[in-house]
């Protein structure tokens, strides 16, 4: 039923399973020594500690279950999706299936009335005044949202402030004593294989401990411009999304969001935000009730093995830059089509997803150093960040729309053929053929070779070759000349920029000729 491994991820809501993790680095000991007893070395054989129990002791009573009273669902009145997500993301999916059992229910009760739905998870104490952190798909669409601690107290919440991009949510809870809470911990300074505990209060029993390792860094499992999880081997348990993942100091390094799992319980593979990217979100929400984000204004995308031969990088690193956006910081700044980001903000770009990340953090109206590669020379600009605004879309990576190659238009352009494209210059004819904008530039894909490399790279017949080897062309005499000249440079592929629809992303073509 499911083709891939992100379709089989679950989150924590309702009868949906949710992943749990935390971690806990050998090497990372915490400052102060007396502040936590798994300090004690007696406790400890052959680097592995003997029990988790006093940072169990110790952490639990800042984990709280979280109950959300929810609108009653009604035949076909409820939409098969979450507020703030996308139509067909993952999380979204999920739900559709939730909400599709609940209806086949109602459909074998008519007579039964709707009634309130409830939804259970997890989240931790973040100052002792109140204040809760959690997932947002943890207390969407609720009308009541309850906090039930450690010790049984329970207390209406109410919502501070959400994040849809990150699916972090701030609570406040009013009590008349100081509540315990949790320490922030460093999720950069974490490596794979340190050791990991997940505290959760799934269902209001009570805190629920589970340990394992950080298994990888870096996952992206397709919810957002920020993917960045913790995937650990920590098991997992219904109803702990939004709970805490800790290190061996007691520290938060993560929050608890979703797990893979072909059968809804744990497989051993759960996901987590890094507290890195987590604390600013959840610290602004809790100070401001919203985020702001450091916006620069590009599109940007991957670098693999033949864009990195291409652009004469010895390594596949960085961030391509696709298109600027007029009036940007980065417009301003002077960075160009065609740029590889190799640094920001005095941190290196190891990977394309890592810019977004990098870039929405910086207070905005802050000036940074960007270091950039353009036509393999280094250079470095300074740009004033903007902020990011509810029109923005921040850095995401260019996504290019894929399709049949369609047939080409009957008229009598000058058409020339290259490396299975049919290329004709953008006349009138084929502006009106393809519906092209009128300030479009450069030269006109008027069919595309089944099987071809091109097609291969999602080249379709309407886009718009606009350079070839970094070089604007505006014939196809011109692509000719440019492929021509890699073919005797001794080049494998050759880098072309195409348009689909306005939208802006480099493409490397194999110049290997194909036999059939």
């Amino acid at each position: 039923m499911f083709n891939s491994l992100a379709s089989f991820i679950r989150l924590s809501r309702l009868a949906v399973t949710v992943a749990v993790g935390g971690v806990l680095a050998l090497s990372a000991w915490p400052a102060a020594a007396e502040e936590l007893a798994l300090q004690d070395r007696s406790r400890w054989t052959c680097g592995v500690p003997m029990s988790f129990s006093p940072l169990a002791k110790t952490q639990a009573p800042t984990v709280v279950n979280i109950a959300v009273t929810q609108p009653a669902v009604e035949e076909e009145s409820r939409p098969p999706g979450i507020p703030g997500f996308p139509p067909g993301s993952l999380f979204n999916e999920f739900f559709k299936e939730f909400w599709e059992r609940q209806r086949e229910q109602q459909r074998e009760q008519p007579h039964e009335q709707p009634h309130p739905g409830m939804a259970l998870g997890s989240g931790f104490i973040i100052d002792a005044a109140g204040y809760v952190a959690t997932n947002l798909h943890v207390i969407s669409e609720a009308t009541e949202i309850a906090v039930i601690l450690h010790d049984g107290q329970r207390f209406s919440a109410k919502l501070v402030g959400a994040d849809p991009l990150t699916d972090l949510a701030v609570l406040k809870i009013d009590s008349k004593e100081p509540l315990a809470a949790t320490r922030w911990g460093d999720s950069d300074k974490m490596d794979v294989g340190d050791w990991v505990v997940a505290i959760g209060n799934p269902f209001g029993l009570g805190g629920s401990v589970s340990a394992g390792i950080l298994s990888a860094r870096a996952r992206d499992i397709h919810q957002g411009p920020y993917d960045d999880y913790i995937q650990t081997d920590a098991a997992i348990n219904r109803g702990n999304s939004g709970g805490p993942l800790y290190n061996l100091a007691g520290e938060v390094i993560g929050v608890n969001t979703a797990i893979y799992s072909p059968t809804g319980g744990s497989v051993g593979i759960g996901f987590a935000i890094p507290s890195a990217l987590a604390r600013p979100v959840i610290e602004q929400l809790k100070e401001h009730g919203a985020v702001r984000r450091g916006w620069l204004g590009v599109q940007v995308q991957k670098i693999g093995p033949d864009l990195a031969e291409n652009l004469g990088m010895p390594a596949q690193k960085g961030a391509l830059v696709t298109s600027v956006i007029a009036g940007s910081p980065a417009e301003k700044a002077g960075i160009r089509q065609g740029d590889v980001i190799l640094g920001f903000a005095g941190k290196e770009i190891e990977r394309m997803n890592q810019l977004p990340r990098v870039v929405a953090g910086i207070e905005p109206g802050r000036q940074v150093d960007v270091k950039l590669l353009r036509r393999g020379q280094g250079q470095t600009a300074m740009v004033t960040i903007g902020e990011m605004g509810t029109g923005e879309t921040a850095d995401e990576v260019q996504v290019a729309a894929s399709g049949s190659s369609g047939e080409p238009p009957r008229h009598t352009q000058p058409f020339e053929k290259a490396l299975g494209l049919t290329l004709s210059p953008l006349s009138p004819t084929m502006r009106e053929a393809f519906a092209l904008k009128s300030d479009a530039e450069g030269v006109v894909v008027a069919e595309v070779v089944e099987n071809s490399a091109a097609s291969e790279h999602g080249i379709e017949a309407g886009d718009i070759i606009v350079e070839v080897g970094q070089e604007a062309v505006k014939s196809p005499g011109e692509v000719l000349e440019k492929i021509k000249t890699a073919r005797d440079q001794g080049r494998k592929s050759v880098l072309i920029l195409v348009s689909h629809q306005g939208n802006l992303r480099y493409v490397p073509i194999s110049l290997e000729e194909r036999r059939g």
